[in-house]
């Protein structure tokens, strides 16, 4: 039986899905948490309104990141 096919199909793949995810959640932490200094900067407090669409906000842009930073990390590594 040979699992090369197997392997090249699926290697890759698992390994994008496996590395967005781990980076996923301390990477949409880090980019919230700079778009909420940044809009304190501007206005003195922050509603709950607000910080509840800078993180919808920081998790599209975190999954493009995470997806993106992998898919490349993948290709040069394996």
């Amino acid at each position: 039986m040979n699992l090369t096919p197997y392997y090249m199909t699926f290697h890759d793949p698992l390994w994008i899905i496996l590395l967005s995810t781990a980076l996923f959640f301390p990477v949409r932490k880090l980019i919230w948490i700079l778009y909420v200094r940044k809009k304190q900067k501007t206005q003195q407090s922050v509603s709950e309104e607000e910080k509840i669409g800078l993180k919808k906000r920081a998790t599209i842009t975190a999954i493009l990141l995470c997806i993106v930073f992998s898919y490349i990390y993948v290709k040069q590594v394996f």
